[in-house]
């Protein structure tokens, strides 16, 4: 008998356009032979599933069950597609734990550690992974330009603190630059993380646990247009992704044991992507954050990787469902 996959998408974020184009490519790759997949969308107006006959069907939200064609179904896993809110910060995952539902991601305190980016490095760097310097602001307890430089030498980056997404992140190069680029990351969050500027290259690596096996995915480098790896680059062709990136011996496995270890250090479940720079004159790979439903859209990373590795996307979902379906049993 065929499995019963949700897939679950959209989101209350900006990030849904992005979750969209991952539950496409996800949904194309599903073998059908071996799995139903039904697609759900999570949305401002509730949560919706769009029946054979082009109807929206509310989802049960008792048992996360929906009905088509007089036919009560309940699903064997949620394969989650959701970047951002609720999808990427535990939410969903602790409605899922409660109802007895597996799913495809990290669980709920993994998952709403890594949304918040202090929190990530604050445990990552306690775990003894190399992490920049940085100020968590909050925007009812603001904190001065000159006191933030203070602590912190430029240049630095300011980013929203939730949250995968590159919207609302700058690069302030002068102290003039500093209160525009809060303004604008407060724009996006309460919540803002002010980081030292590392030089280096940037990485970035897809990383999965299968039969308790934990594989890292070939590494990308990325190089972009911009001054840094933002929204533009990162969704609107700004950036070139070299897969497998061309690095020495020593990069690949400091690269590789960095990816493990926060893997490890953060409790992660299914596939996720960490961001590093790697600081060649110090030989250190610095993690950057954590996406735990990392995009999987024609263009993201991770399906680049999979390719690389000589897997094609159906074997490797199929990994992923099943994974989290054993967990279970």
């Amino acid at each position: 008998m065929k499995k019963k996959v949700a897939l679950v998408t959209g989101g209350l974020s900006s990030e849904a356009q992005v979750s969209y184009k991952s539950a496409k490519t996800v949904m194309n790759a599903l073998d059908k032979n071996v799995y139903d997949v039904y697609l759900i969308d999570i949305h401002p107006t509730g949560w919706w599933y769009e029946n054979l006959v082009g109807e929206e069907v509310a989802v049960n939200k008792a048992d996360f069950s929906i009905e088509e064609g007089g036919e009560k179904i309940t699903f064997d896993v949620a394969l989650m597609c959701i970047h951002g809110t609720p999808g990427e910060d535990g939410k969903m995952q602790g409605y899922f734990d409660l109802i007895g539902l597996p799913y495809t991601s990290c669980d709920t305190s993994t998952s709403a550690l890594t949304f918040n980016k202090r929190f990530t490095v604050a445990v990552a760097g306690f775990g003894g992974v190399h992490v920049a310097k940085s100020l968590h602001l909050f925007i009812d307890a603001p904190m001065s330009p000159d006191d933030i430089l203070g602590h912190l030498s430029l240049p630095v980056f300011v980013k929203p603190n939730n949250g995968g997404s590159s919207l609302g992140i700058s690069k302030v190069n002068s102290s003039e630059e500093l209160a525009p680029a809060l303004e604008k990351a407060f724009k996006e969050d309460t919540q803002v993380l002010v980081e030292e500027f590392i030089s280096g290259r940037e990485f970035t690596i897809g990383v999965f646990k299968s039969k308790g096996l934990v594989t890292v995915l070939p590494i990308t480098e990325i190089t972009t247009e911009n001054e840094f790896f933002d929204f533009e680059a990162k969704y609107q062709g700004k950036s070139k992704e070299i897969t497998p990136a061309l690095v020495s011996d020593k990069i690949f496995t400091d690269l590789t044991a960095a990816a493990k270890k926060v893997y490890a250090t953060l409790n992660c479940r299914g596939v996720v992507r960490i961001d590093f720079i790697y600081d060649e004159a110090a030989g250190k790979a610095f993690m950057l954050e954590v996406n735990t439903v990392p995009g999987q859209s024609e263009a993201s990373v991770i399906p680049q990787q999979v390719r690389a590795m000589g897997w094609n996307l159906t074997d490797f979902y199929a990994t992923i469902v099943e994974d989290a379906i054993a967990k279970t049993n």
